[in-house]
Protein backbone atom coordinates (compact mmCIF):
# COMPACT_ATOMS: atom_id res chain seq x y z
CA UNK A 1 0.00 0.00 0.00
CA UNK A 2 1.54 3.43 -0.63
CA UNK A 3 1.68 6.44 2.12
CA UNK A 4 -1.06 8.09 0.55
CA UNK A 5 -3.43 5.13 1.01
CA UNK A 6 -1.92 4.26 4.20
CA UNK A 7 -2.65 8.02 5.66
CA UNK A 8 -6.69 7.52 4.14
CA UNK A 9 -6.45 3.99 6.42
CA UNK A 10 -4.81 5.60 9.81
CA UNK A 11 -7.45 8.26 9.18
CA UNK A 12 -10.63 6.48 8.77
CA UNK A 13 -9.60 4.16 11.48
CA UNK A 14 -8.78 6.93 13.54
CA UNK A 15 -11.99 8.88 13.22
CA UNK A 16 -14.01 5.82 13.73
CA UNK A 17 -12.02 4.76 16.91
CA UNK A 18 -13.07 8.49 18.10
CA UNK A 19 -16.95 7.76 17.28
CA UNK A 20 -17.05 5.56 19.87
CA UNK A 21 -19.09 6.19 22.87
CA UNK A 22 -21.57 8.84 23.37
CA UNK A 23 -19.97 11.26 26.14
CA UNK A 24 -22.81 14.23 25.83
CA UNK A 25 -25.46 12.48 26.67
CA UNK A 26 -29.36 12.96 25.38
CA UNK A 27 -29.87 11.02 21.99
CA UNK A 28 -26.26 12.00 19.77
CA UNK A 29 -24.51 10.30 17.79
CA UNK A 30 -21.20 10.49 16.04
CA UNK A 31 -20.63 10.02 12.91
CA UNK A 32 -17.79 9.83 10.19
CA UNK A 33 -17.98 11.41 6.56
CA UNK A 34 -15.79 10.27 4.39
CA UNK A 35 -15.29 11.74 0.84
CA UNK A 36 -11.63 9.69 -0.51
CA UNK A 37 -12.18 10.95 -3.77
CA UNK A 38 -11.55 14.66 -1.94
CA UNK A 39 -9.65 13.29 0.87
CA UNK A 40 -11.47 14.84 3.42
CA UNK A 41 -12.93 13.73 6.58
CA UNK A 42 -14.76 14.76 9.44
CA UNK A 43 -16.15 13.40 12.80
CA UNK A 44 -20.42 15.12 13.82
CA UNK A 45 -22.28 14.75 16.61
CA UNK A 46 -25.71 15.38 15.80
CA UNK A 47 -29.19 14.42 17.41
CA UNK A 48 -31.45 15.93 20.28
CA UNK A 49 -30.47 16.41 23.98
CA UNK A 50 -33.99 16.88 25.41
CA UNK A 51 -35.34 19.48 22.91
CA UNK A 52 -31.94 21.32 21.85
CA UNK A 53 -31.03 20.23 18.62
CA UNK A 54 -27.08 18.72 18.22
CA UNK A 55 -24.88 19.32 15.02
CA UNK A 56 -21.31 19.90 15.62
CA UNK A 57 -18.10 19.24 13.70
CA UNK A 58 -15.75 17.64 16.13
CA UNK A 59 -12.67 16.66 13.77
CA UNK A 60 -11.77 17.23 10.13
CA UNK A 61 -8.85 16.42 8.23
CA UNK A 62 -7.48 17.01 4.92
CA UNK A 63 -4.83 15.02 3.14
CA UNK A 64 -3.52 17.99 0.71
CA UNK A 65 -0.48 17.05 -1.47
CA UNK A 66 0.68 14.17 0.50
CA UNK A 67 0.25 15.51 4.31
CA UNK A 68 -2.08 15.73 6.78
CA UNK A 69 -4.17 18.79 7.36
CA UNK A 70 -5.50 19.28 10.41
CA UNK A 71 -8.51 21.46 10.14
CA UNK A 72 -10.35 21.33 13.70
CA UNK A 73 -10.10 19.41 16.83
CA UNK A 74 -12.64 20.21 19.14
CA UNK A 75 -12.02 16.87 21.42
CA UNK A 76 -9.58 16.56 24.74
CA UNK A 77 -7.57 13.96 22.76
CA UNK A 78 -4.11 15.16 21.13
CA UNK A 79 -4.64 14.48 17.53
CA UNK A 80 -1.58 14.92 16.64
CA UNK A 81 0.09 12.29 19.24
CA UNK A 82 -2.25 9.84 17.16
CA UNK A 83 -1.50 10.62 14.26
CA UNK A 84 1.91 10.25 15.33
CA UNK A 85 2.18 6.50 17.11
CA UNK A 86 0.05 5.33 14.45
CA UNK A 87 3.42 6.12 12.10
CA UNK A 88 2.50 9.60 10.74
CA UNK A 89 5.54 11.13 10.39
CA UNK A 90 5.82 14.89 11.76
CA UNK A 91 6.49 16.42 8.27
CA UNK A 92 4.17 15.32 7.21
CA UNK A 93 1.41 16.43 10.06
CA UNK A 94 -0.55 20.45 8.89
CA UNK A 95 -1.85 22.51 11.92
CA UNK A 96 -4.10 24.06 9.27
CA UNK A 97 -6.38 25.68 12.42
CA UNK A 98 -2.85 27.24 13.19
CA UNK A 99 -2.45 30.85 11.51
CA UNK A 100 -0.07 30.55 8.69
CA UNK A 101 3.11 32.29 10.19
CA UNK A 102 2.98 30.19 13.39
CA UNK A 103 3.20 26.54 11.73
CA UNK A 104 6.65 27.28 11.36
CA UNK A 105 7.11 26.66 15.08
CA UNK A 106 5.00 23.71 16.25
CA UNK A 107 7.39 21.21 15.02
CA UNK A 108 5.33 19.90 12.66
CA UNK A 109 4.75 20.41 8.74
CA UNK A 110 4.20 24.21 7.40
CA UNK A 111 2.22 22.98 4.26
Amino acid sequence: MDRLNDYRHIIQTLLADYAQGNPLGGEIESETVFDVSSDRYLLVDLGWNGSRRIYACLLHLEIRDGKIWIQRNQTDRSLTADLLALGVTKDDIVLGLQPPELRQYTGLGVG
